[in-house]
């Protein structure tokens, strides 16, 4: 018994859009900053919050102290906010802000916004498979059905 998506238009054509970026991507830093002493209070959460104190040791950067964040921690212009496939993100919400990438579709890839009905996405992803766009999230609330 094969299972084919509801959405039997998705080609292989869309699948195959591919960056114009091949450039690798350095993250300098992966892990997150936390916030001084959130290991000992639960009262303070691990979000990052700079140190203020006059006798703190994490702002005065003694050795041996959590690092603090700074400009050297930021990405190269280049790749940053790149996607691992080496696409861009774009959000879209309706079928019309699809051609706004109709030009950029070798550098963003379209992800439909999570507030779009099944109607709509499936609406989207048709345009999408029509100009050749990649879509980041094109599977998400399918439901697979059995072939007839």
């Amino acid at each position: 018994v094969s299972t084919q998506s509801t959405w039997g238009f998705l080609s292989a054509r869309t699948m195959g859009v591919t960056p114009i970026q091949s450039r690798a991507i350095v993250k300098k830093r992966v892990k997150k900053f936390k916030r001084v002493h959130s290991d000992r209070y639960l009262c303070l959460k691990e979000s990052w919050r700079k140190p203020k104190g006059i006798d703190s040791r994490t702002r005065r950067r003694f050795k041996g102290n959590r690092p603090m964040p700074k400009i050297g921690y930021g990405s190269n212009h280049k790749t940053r906010f790149l996607l691992p496939n080496g696409f861009r993100k774009f959000v879209v919400s309706n079928v019309g802000q699809l051609d706004v990438l109709l030009l950029h579709n070798r550098k963003y890839a379209a992800e439909i916004a999570h507030n779009v009905s099944t109607r709509h996405r499936k609406d989207i992803v048709a345009r999408a498979a029509q100009l050749n766009i990649k879509l980041v999230n094109g599977n998400a609330r399918l439901r697979k059905v059995e072939h007839e």
